[in-house]
C-alpha cells in the first residue's frame, strides 16, 4: 500500500471513531461512509477509553439512581418491592 492508500484507510478509521464518539447511530454512520454491511463498522470503528468511561459513568449514574429511588420508595429496589 503507498502513502496514499495508507492516508485514505487512516482516515476512514478516524472518521468512523470520530462519529461513534459523537454518538451517531449505525445506520447513519453506514450511509455516510458508504457501507451496506454492519461488518464494516466493527472494522473500522474503535472503542476507546473515553467510550469505555463514558459507559461506565452512565451505568453507574442509573444504578445510583435506581438505589437513590428505592431508598425514597423505602423499598430495597428489587423486583418483589416495585
Amino acid at each position: 500500500m503507498n502513502a496514499t492508500g495508507t492516508a485514505t484507510r487512516d482516515a476512514r478509521h478516524t472518521v468512523a471513531t470520530v462519529l461513534l464518539i459523537l454518538g451517531v447511530p449505525e445506520r447513519v454512520v453506514m450511509q455516510i461512509m458508504g457501507w451496506s454491511s454492519t461488518a464494516m463498522a466493527a472494522r473500522y470503528q474503535h472503542v476507546t477509553g473515553g467510550i469505555l468511561a463514558d459507559v461506565a459513568q452512565q451505568v453507574g449514574g442509573l444504578i445510583r439512581e435506581v438505589a437513590k429511588t428505592a431508598e425514597e420508595d423505602g423499598s430495597n429496589g428489587s423486583a418483589e418491592a416495585r
